[in-house]
């Protein structure tokens, strides 16, 4: 007689003391899919790690495959998967930022001097968005900002882990000051849509965080879109060199948290996810401060407002794979079309915007299109954040007409080169918008102006080189970058960088090799971390090829 066959589940089983854990730790929140990355920061805070039986539990708890609450688990930085029988981690982490401008500030040797216990994990991190203070390091959540061993050490001592609250306009001084009038017009039909649209439209404002697409066209783009409508707003900045989007938060969360309103009404949107990079835990913390107040001291209705936490993955900056990650999943793009204005998060019509493009809007609309539109220079319109870290003395965000060149903001703005420093290069878009040499100093810094030199200026982020460093060094910082936050989907990418990364670290680099792979990536990547990763390496060919052999 044939033995019956037992059937039941398979994998691993649940443990029942890792389940009351997430039933206490859960508590009332939902177990819907799109939680599950906010879920998992609930664990990471409360216990510094992610062990199998708490991942098996909460798998149960959210009604997912194991495999697919590990997946996500495991693809972000920020959180720390422990199997069973692995050590955990030290209770408190130190982040020392590598990116290229604290890389220029000595961070290689501030990394190598600490030696903080076994009580303490120190490792490497990427741009952590304060280039403007390098060398920084990240003790918990608080930053150590022009960073020294001595500096750093005195934090871990003093337990300094929280990231402190800087003082920023609150919703009662920024209400005083004329603020939510707008949108509260727009609301009362004091304001119709085709006006604001038309405002912005002429002004010439274009989306800041590195596409460069009309600000007004979007809205109407998606407002012809069929309703359900969602808004979400990207403030992953993870670009090397930018930090821009950190700067207003911290001061005035208000004027952005308007602009987003008004966008919102304007497109026809009926909820709105906010999507911040895990490294900004002090705009984290005054956003969750400032929109609760909104939400109870505001005399008209709003949407639904979320605000939902990245986990640290550079990739999340690019628009689809941002609501990837918003659902709840790996931060993958999709490949496109469909555009995420037709299909975009929970596949409704999405209007995605990076957080400063919305923060200029109420000005724009009070001081009328002309303002904006005049504030430009060698025929450009507007005005322009620039992240300027590097070779200067005066790093720092600093509002500059659009247009302006380099060696005009790095004189009138930055107050020149450090001393004993000459200027020899520079980035004008982060890490993704290659390398100039100084010849190219006298070049518009806008939307379209660089592109003929195989550059573009992004995100704004610029990052000054002297005559003490080498361009291909820099490239060298860039490319490893990219190697390290490819999210793997797509192979000329996952395989390209770290290709082209064994290529340049060769005394001479193989040119012609080079440029064959860098045309693969360019022309084969799903989405623009691939497809731009190789203009440091192109862009310090054609500018210092006596750097390269």
């Amino acid at each position: 007689m044939k033995k019956k066959r037992k059937y039941g589940l398979k994998g691993r089983g649940v443990d029942r003391r890792a389940r009351e854990e997430v039933r206490v730790l859960l508590g009332k929140a939902p177990r819907r899919r799109d939680l599950l990355i906010e879920h998992l920061h609930r664990f990471q805070d409360r216990y510094g790690h992610l062990s199998s039986a708490h991942l098996a539990a909460l798998a149960e708890a959210m009604k997912l495959s194991q495999t697919e609450v590990y997946e996500v688990a495991t693809f972000y930085h920020h959180f720390d998967v422990v199997k069973e029988g692995e050590t955990p981690p030290p209770a408190l982490t130190v982040r020392v930022c590598d990116s290229l401008s604290c890389e220029l500030a000595g961070s290689a040797k501030l990394l190598e001097g600490l030696s903080l216990g076994k009580s303490v994990r120190v490792k490497h991190a990427p741009c952590v968005g304060r280039c403007e203070s390098a060398p920084v390091a990240i003790v918990g959540q608080y930053p150590v900002l022009n960073a020294s061993v001595s500096s750093v050490e005195k934090a871990v001592a003093a337990n300094q882990t929280r990231c402190p609250e800087t003082p920023y306009v609150d919703f009662n001084t920024y209400s005083k000051g004329g603020g939510y009038q707008l949108i509260a017009d727009c609301l009362a039909g004091k304001r119709t849509r085709e006006e604001i649209c038309k405002i912005v439209e002429d002004s010439g404002l274009r989306g800041l965080g590195g596409a460069g697409f009309s600000t007004g066209r979007k809205w109407k783009i998606v407002a012809a879109e069929p309703a359900p409508r969602v808004m979400a707003v990207n403030i992953d900045e993870g670009e090397p060199g930018t930090f821009k989007d950190r700067y207003y938060l911290e001061r005035d969360p208000h004027r952005f948290l308007e602009g987003m309103l008004v966008a919102a009404w304007c497109s026809g949107v009926g909820e709105i996810y906010i999507y911040l990079r895990d490294e900004y835990a002090g705009c984290r913390a005054i956003l969750e401060k400032e929109l609760s107040r909104l939400k109870k001291l505001t005399s008209f209705p709003l949407p639904p407002i979320h605000l939902r936490r990245g986990a640290g993955a550079y990739i999340c900056g690019e628009e689809s794979a941002m609501i990837e990650s918003i659902e709840g999943k790996r931060g993958m793009p999709r490949l496109r079309p469909p555009y995420v204005a037709q299909v975009g998060l929970f596949g409704y019509p999405t209007l995605e915007h990076n957080m400063e493009t919305v923060y200029w809007v109420r000005e724009i609309v009070e001081k009328g299109a002309q303002w904006f539109a005049s504030l430009g220079r060698n025929g450009r319109k507007g005005l322009r954040s620039f992240s300027v870290s590097g070779r200067v003395k005066k790093p720092g965000v600093h509002v500059a007409p659009a247009g302006i060149t380099v060696k005009e903001l790095i004189a009138e703005y930055c107050g020149g080169m450090l001393e004993g420093h000459a200027f020899y290069g520079y980035l004008p878009g982060g890490a993704s918008g290659g390398i100039l040499p100084a010849s190219l100093g006298d070049v518009p810094l806008d939307f379209d102006t660089l592109q003929p030199h195989g550059s573009f200026i992004g995100s704004a982020a610029v990052i000054v080189l002297s005559d003490r460093d080498k361009a291909s060094d820099a490239a060298k910082n860039l490319m490893k970058f990219f190697k390290e936050e490819s999210c793997g989907q797509c192979t000329p990418c996952r395989v390209g960088t770290a290709k082209a990364l064994t290529l340049m670290n060769e005394r001479k680099w193989n040119q012609p090799l080079l440029q064959e792979l860098s045309q693969a990536m360019m022309d084969a990547s799903i989405c623009g971390l691939g497809q731009a990763a190789p203009n440091p390496a192109l862009t310090v060919m054609k500018y210092f090829p006596q750097e390269v052999g």
